[in-house]
C-alpha cells in the first residue's frame, strides 16, 4: 500500500512538472496589443480651417463632417474675364438674331411688291396681248377688203369699165393690208410670248432684266440673311462653349472659396494636426483618425516561437483582464526590427518589442464584434500551441 502512494505520488509530481514546463514552454507572445491604420485628412484648398469640436478618441462614422475650410481672397479673376466674355457673345447673338428679323420683314415687303407689280404686269400684258389681237383681226379684215377691191377691179378693167381708182392703187393698197396683218400677227405672237412668260415670273422687252428689281433683291437679301444666320449659329455655338467654361471655372472657385472636410473611415478621432482659426496651406496635415475597420493585433515572439510561425498559422488571442479567448490567424511575419511597419499604425513598439521578432495577427472579431470593436491600444497575449490546462480554461470561460 505504502509503496503505491509513493509510485501515485511521483506520478502526480511527473504530471505537475510537465503542465508547468508545457505551460511555461508553450508558444506565446511577450506582448501583444490591438492596432489599427491611421488615415491622415489633409487640407484639399487654401484658407480658414474651422474645426468641428470633437475629443481625442471620438467615434466617428464614414461622411462625418470633420470641419470645413473658407478662403473668401479667392482669385476669381478668370470668372470674371470669361463672364465679360459671354455678356459680349451674347449681345452680338441678339444683333444678329434683330439683323436677321429686319431682314426677313423686309425681304416679306419685297415678296408683297414683286407680287402686286407681277400682278399689274400680266394686266398689262394681257391687255396689250388683247390689244394685238383686236389690232390683228382689223387688220385681216382690211386686208380681206383690199383683196374683193383687187378682184373687182380687175373684173372691171377686163370688161373695159373704167373707174375713179386705177388698178395699180388698188394692188398697193392690198400689199400694204397684207403687211399689216403680218406686222399684227407678229405684234400678237409676241405679246401672247410676253405673256405667258410673265406669268411664269419672268419679263420680256426693252429695258428689263429676267427678273424684277423686287425679285433681285430679295434675292440679295436671301444670301445676306443666310450669311447672318450662319454667323449667328457660329456665335451660338461660341456661347455654349463659354456657358461650359463658365461653369467649370464657377465650379473650381466655388471649390477654392469653400469646402466641408469628411471623414473618409468609422473610426476615432486620434490626433489634431490643426486647430479652428488656423489658416492651412492645401495638403497641409489637419488631422489623424484610426481606421477601426482595420484593427489588427500586433505582437512580439522569441526567436524560438518566431521560426515555427508561418503566414496562415493560427493563434488565439487573450486580452488581459478577459478570459474570452479570440481566435485568429498570422498575415504578416516582419522579423526583428521592424519598425517601419509601425509607421501607418496608431500604436508604435516599445524598444523591447522591437528587440524581438514583430508578427502581425488578423483577428475577425474585433471587427465584426460589436462590444470589441475600436479597443485600439487594449493589450493581452497571443497562444499559438495547445496548452495542457486550455481544457480547464474554456470550461472556466
Amino acid at each position: 500500500m505504502r509503496a503505491i502512494k509513493i509510485v501515485a505520488g511521483l506520478v502526480f509530481v511527473f504530471l505537475a512538472v510537465f503542465v508547468i514546463f508545457k505551460e511555461q514552454t508553450a508558444g506565446v507572445s511577450a506582448d501583444a496589443f490591438v492596432n489599427a491604420r491611421i488615415t491622415t485628412t489633409r487640407a484639399p484648398i487654401a484658407g480658414t480651417f474651422e474645426l468641428v469640436a470633437r475629443p481625442v478618441g471620438a467615434r466617428i462614422s464614414q461622411g462625418d463632417t470633420l470641419g470645413t475650410i473658407s478662403d473668401p481672397l479667392v482669385d476669381d479673376v478668370r470668372l470674371s474675364d470669361l463672364v465679360q466674355q459671354r455678356a459680349a457673345a451674347q449681345a452680338e447673338v441678339d444683333r444678329m438674331a434683330g439683323t436677321g428679323t429686319g431682314l426677313q420683314t423686309t425681304i416679306e415687303q419685297l415678296r408683297q411688291r414683286a407680287a402686286s407689280h407681277k400682278k399689274e404686269r400680266i394686266e398689262q400684258l394681257r391687255a396689250l396681248a388683247d390689244g394685238a389681237e383686236a389690232a390683228k383681226a382689223a387688220a385681216e379684215a382690211r386686208l380681206r377688203y383690199a383683196q374683193l377691191s383687187l378682184e373687182r377691179f380687175k373684173r372691171l378693167s377686163v370688161q373695159g369699165v373704167r373707174t375713179g381708182e386705177s388698178l395699180e392703187q388698188s394692188q398697193s393698197l392690198a400689199e400694204v393690208a397684207a403687211l399689216d396683218v403680218r406686222y399684227a400677227q407678229e405684234s400678237s405672237r409676241i405679246a401672247r410670248i410676253n405673256l405667258a412668260a410673265a406669268e411664269h415670273g419672268i419679263l420680256l422687252g426693252d429695258g428689263y432684266n429676267d427678273t424684277p428689281y423686287s425679285q433681285q433683291r430679295i434675292s440679295e437679301l436671301e444670301v445676306r440673311k443666310a450669311e447672318i444666320e450662319a454667323n449667328g449659329k457660329a456665335q451660338l455655338a461660341n456661347l455654349e462653349a463659354l456657358e461650359s467654361r463658365i461653369r467649370v471655372e464657377r465650379l473650381r472657385v466655388n471649390r477654392l472659396t469653400s469646402t466641408t472636410l469628411e471623414a473618409n473611415v468609422t473610426g476615432l478621432v486620434w490626433d489634431y494636426l490643426a486647430v479652428t482659426g488656423e489658416v492651412v496651406l492645401p495638403g497641409q496635415s489637419l488631422l489623424r483618425l484610426v481606421d477601426c475597420n482595420s484593427a489588427i493585433v500586433t505582437l512580439s515572439v522569441t526567436e524560438r516561437v518566431y521560426n515555427g510561425i508561418t503566414l496562415g498559422s493560427s493563434a488565439a488571442f487573450r486580452m488581459n483582464g478577459s478570459s474570452r479567448i479570440l481566435q485568429g490567424t498570422v498575415t504578416r511575419v516582419a522579423g526583428a526590427g521592424a519598425a517601419s511597419i509601425y509607421e501607418n499604425l496608431a500604436i508604435a513598439p516599445s524598444e523591447r518589442h522591437l528587440a524581438r521578432f514583430d508578427v502581425t495577427l488578423d483577428v475577425p472579431a474585433l471587427r465584426e464584434d460589436s462590444g470589441l470593436r475600436c479597443l485600439i491600444g487594449r493589450t493581452g497575449r497571443v497562444f499559438f500551441e495547445e496548452r495542457p490546462l486550455d481544457w480547464l480554461r474554456r470550461l472556466w470561460s
